[in-house]
Formats: C-alpha cells, sequence, structure tokens
C-alpha cells in the first residue's frame, strides 16, 4: 500500500474525477427526455440503463483482472458489516434511480433537479452528525455558493407562462432520490472499502437490474422491457446512456467520494445542473440566461473554495490512507 498523503489540501486529482463525474451524469436530463419521447417507460428505461452499464463495467473489471490490475473481490472475502453495507448501497442506488426517473415522467426536469440536489446538504448533515467532517466555514460557504448557483440555474428554467402545476407526488419522488443519494454517498465513503469502485459499482448496477424488471414483473409492466426489441432505433441512445450516463460517472462518482470525502463530492457534483443547462440550450435551443450563467460561475467558485480550503480532519485521514492507492490498481 502506497504512503500516505501529509498534504494540507484535498487531492486535485479528486476534484477532476468529481467533476467529469457530474459532466456525464449531466446528460442524463435530455437522455432521459429523449427515450421517454421515443415512447420508453421510466421502469424500462431505468431497467436497461442498469443492464447495460453493469455489462461495460463487468467488462472493465475483467480486463483488469486478466492483466493483474486488481483482483476479484468475492462475498465471502468480505467481512459481515462490508457486506452489509454494500447490500445497502446497491438497494438505495435502486431506489435513488427509480424515484428520479419515475419524478422525470412527473414533472419538469427543473423541478426533479431543484428536490433531488437537496443531497449535498444531506450529506454534509449527515457528516457532520457522523463526526466525519467538521462544517467549517470555507465549507459553508461553498455549500451555500453551490446551491444558490443550482437554484438559479432551475429555478430559470420554470416559466410561468408555461402554466407548470406543482405535482406533489413527483417532488416527493425527488427528494426520495436525494435522500437515496445521500445515504449512499455516507455509507460508500468507507464501509465497503476492500471492494475496488468497480467492482461495487457492478454490484449496484447489478441489484437495480433485478429490482427493476421484478418490478416490472409484479407491477404488470413486463411488457415495457421488450421495447428495445419492439423498436430498435432506441438502442444507440440506450447504449450511449449505459456507458456515458452509468458505468463510466459511477465508477468515477464512488472513486471521488473515496478520495476527497463525501462532503466536498456532493458539493462539487452540483456541477451536474450546469451540464445539464448547457446541453440544453445546444441540443433543444434553450438559451442561457444571464441568471444561468451567474449560477455556474457560483458553483466553481465553491469548487475553487474547497480546492483552496484548509487539509483534512482526523476523520478524513484514515480513509486518505486507504484511497491513495486506488488509481494504481489496488482495492480501496
Amino acid at each position: 500500500m502506497g504512503a500516505v498523503s501529509t498534504t494540507a489540501r484535498p487531492p486535485v486529482l479528486g476534484f477532476g474525477v468529481v467533476l467529469v463525474a457530474a459532466s456525464l451524469f449531466g446528460m442524463l436530463g435530455i437522455l432521459t427526455r429523449f427515450a421517454y419521447q421515443a415512447g420508453m417507460e421510466p421502469m424500462s428505461f431505468v431497467a436497461w440503463r442498469a443492464l447495460i452499464g453493469f455489462v461495460a463495467i463487468a467488462v472493465f473489471v475483467g480486463w483488469r483482472i486478466s492483466r493483474q490490475a486488481e483482483h476479484l473481490v468475492r462475498p465471502r472475502d468480505l467481512d459481515p458489516r462490508s457486506r452489509a453495507t454494500l447490500a445497502i448501497a446497491a438497494l438505495v442506488g435502486f431506489t435513488l434511480n427509480l424515484a428520479m426517473f419515475l419524478a422525470f415522467d412527473r414533472i419538469t426536469i427543473a423541478l426533479a433537479l431543484l428536490g433531488f440536489y437537496t443531497y449535498p446538504v444531506m450529506i454534509a448533515l449527515g457528516n457532520v452528525a457522523l463526526g466525519r467532517e467538521a462544517l467549517d466555514r470555507p465549507r459553508v460557504v461553498a455549500l451555500g455558493l453551490a446551491v444558490a448557483g443550482m437554484v438559479a440555474i432551475v429555478v430559470s428554467q420554470l416559466d410561468p407562462a408555461t402554466g407548470i402545476t406543482f405535482d406533489t407526488v413527483g417532488f416527493a419522488l425527488a427528494i426520495g432520490a436525494a435522500l437515496s443519494q445521500a445515504v449512499f454517498v455516507i455509507i460508500s465513503r468507507s464501509g465497503y472499502r476492500a471492494v475496488p469502485a468497480s467492482q461495487a459499482m457492478a454490484v449496484v448496477l447489478a441489484v437495480t437490474v433485478v429490482c427493476s424488471s421484478v418490478l416490472a414483473i409484479t407491477t404488470g409492466a413486463i411488457a415495457t422491457l421488450g421495447f428495445p426489441a419492439r423498436d430498435p432505433s432506441v438502442v444507440p441512445l440506450l447504449l450511449f446512456t449505459g456507458l456515458f450516463a452509468a458505468a463510466i460517472p459511477s465508477i468515477l462518482f464512488l472513486t471521488g467520494i473515496r478520495l476527497i470525502g463525501g462532503t466536498r463530492t456532493g458539493i462539487l457534483m452540483l456541477f451536474e445542473p450546469v451540464v445539464g443547462v448547457a446541453l440544453a440550450a445546444w441540443l433543444l435551443g434553450e438559451g442561457l440566461a444571464p441568471i444561468q450563467v451567474a449560477g455556474g460561475v457560483a458553483i466553481l467558485a465553491a469548487a475553487l473554495i474547497l480546492q483552496r480550503s484548509a487539509g483534512p480532519t482526523e476523520a478524513d485521514e484514515p480513509e486518505r490512507a486507504i484511497a491513495a492507492p486506488a488509481l494504481e490498481g489496488d482495492p480501496v
């Protein structure tokens, strides 16, 4: 195992990993809209996105194992606590995806994002309550800037002229997705650290495939799972989504949590709606208003504050020792 870094600042690599993950996840709103416009149902979209992401990660894991870059971690290799936390992470991963994509179907993407991006606050409060991280002044300022920037971006999309009505169930689903995401981040930081990030996310996506398929069967929606076979034109969209909006960003997201901690990761992930709005402007012709640009600047300023802030707390340091060699192929 590599030496523990003694730097007073979190690794720049960790910030970069999280921002790339946020950028890729930022495509989900538009990709979801395209899939629904093509005729897909939320349950089918959840299952197929997870299945394609799982296959992609499985291939990646197999390649790394063949090169002896990592070894396969089996359930019997883990202690009971690690197995339990991995199981919980996989379950909330499923509830997160299901709730969010159902929310996208009931309310506007802007409203869904507004509810979902309460999760960085949940993470910060959870980590403070657990004594893992101190909510010091730089993090409070960064959190405030990031949330304000996100709200500015999302609210700017809510045009009163469209006659949008508030759907309580849809917004509750978005909040539920936020809670699932917060639980995932908090327990994933060290709960199953013997499992490499790629293998852990393969488990999470596999559970999502199984649970969404079982739910489709039990609710009589099994026919929706066969939609890609009936309309192959949607397959390229699903392949792109599974690879670039599931497999790759999921691995990067978990890696980022282990490198820089849950609170910083949660704040930096607020870059996702910036990307989503920019893509909407590019692909859907939705122009960028000055308030949206200001929101993006606020989120980037939050990232800069975090990067320049003081070093990790004592609770962070053991995690740094685990996370440091992760990119060298050792289990994280």
